[in-house]
């Protein structure tokens, strides 16, 4: 399993390079780099960690984007991510490094790679509190899917998407770019839509969900949202 991690990893690594670097036109481009082995080490960090307490997880986030059984507006969902994550990276190597139309100073870079370090880190605590978060919309029946209010679950509803924030903010500043940074808020209006279509889905099908989220009343962020 960790060989499959490995191997899914430095593929996935490679082909934002390609993206990254395509875009760009050079490899001498600092902040990619970083990015990348940042992404790269926190990425296997946490699946590894994953395969030693939560082997059933890590199966399930390394699965297919498009699975049986996933609701059909998130297989449409993911692919429009896909396509929608390669123009964003294409954007910032256009701006940050072929054409720089905009640049940030070294200390926005730093606070970027510490936004992904948290963003990622944390995704750990909540890995910890829900054994079925997995990276597609679905009720994971097989696996005895059940509702997870420990944790950072007590708190908000997604948490998973809350620090994915971070992580969304971070990665323009550590690559340099304000043009994909001013891009941040559109993909999180589309995080929220996602949490608020997955929330239908798992109040019909999910036994317990609709209680949990009448006592859990915020979805991102406690007395916000």
């Amino acid at each position: 399993m960790i060989a499959r991690l490995v191997v899914q990893t430095v593929l996935w690594l490679a082909g934002m390079g390609v993206v990254l670097f395509g875009a760009a036109g050079t490899f001498a481009w600092g902040g990619a780099w970083c990015y990348l082995a940042e992404v790269g080490v926190l990425g296997l960090w946490v699946g590894v960690w994953l395969a030693r307490h939560d082997p059933g997880l890590l199966m399930e986030r390394m699965s297919s984007f498009v699975q049986r059984g996933q609701s059909a507006w998130d297989k449409l969902f993911m692919v429009c991510v896909s396509v929608g994550w390669c123009a964003w990276l294409v954007l910032m190597g256009f701006d940050a490094r072929r054409y720089r139309w905009t640049s940030m100073s070294l200390s926005m870079q730093v606070l970027g790679a510490l936004a992904i370090l948290v963003g990622i880190g944390a995704m750990r605590a909540v890995f910890r509190a829900n054994s079925f978060a997995a990276p597609v919309v679905k009720i994971q029946s097989e696996r005895g899917h059940k509702v997870s209010d420990s944790g950072p679950y007590a708190y908000v509803r997604h948490p998973m998407y809350a620090w994915a924030i971070l992580f969304l903010f971070g990665t323009p500043m550590l690559l340099g770019s304000w043009c994909g940074f001013f891009c941040v808020p559109f993909l999180i209006v589309g995080l929220a839509v996602r949490a608020v279509l997955e929330e239908k889905v798992l109040c019909a099908q999910l036994d317990g969900y609709s209680a949990y989220a009448a006592r859990v009343r915020y979805r991102f962020v406690p007395y916000l949202w």
